[in-house]
């Protein structure tokens, strides 16, 4: 059974970092594309960032552009979110997304972590 398991998430204060991890028994793991999402309270899931299979990064939400940075490592297994500069706004829970690059069938999310920002 394919498991992506967050961690990282937590309580921060506004300015501070956070660096988020998503584990995942993909095989092989170097097939998938891996995103991030987050969901606020009330508000839809909206996409973050994502990394393909090839290695193309990209941040989508505008808000946090300059902010984050996505990366993975395949032979851990695992896909990263460092966030800086964290704002209130950015409360929300952050789930790890894995899809095949090809078989977009192939399609996982994480049970999510969350992150707090408050002083």
């Amino acid at each position: 059974q394919v498991q992506l398991v967050e961690s990282g998430g937590g309580l921060v204060q506004p300015g501070g970092s956070l660096r988020l991890s998503c584990a995942g028994n993909l095989n092989p793991f170097s097939s998938y594309t891996m995103s991030w999402h987050r969901q606020a309270p009330g508000k839809e899931r909206e996409l973050v960032a994502e990394i393909t299979a090839f290695g193309v990064t990209s941040v989508q939400l505008h808000s946090l552009k300059g902010r984050v940075t996505i990366s993975r490592d395949n032979a851990k297994k695992a896909s990263y979110l460092q966030m800086n500069t964290l704002k209130p706004d950015d409360t929300a829970v952050y789930y790890c997304h894995a899809q095949h690059w090809k078989n977009v069938g192939l399609d996982y999310w994480g049970q999510g972590t969350q992150v707090t920002v408050s002083s």
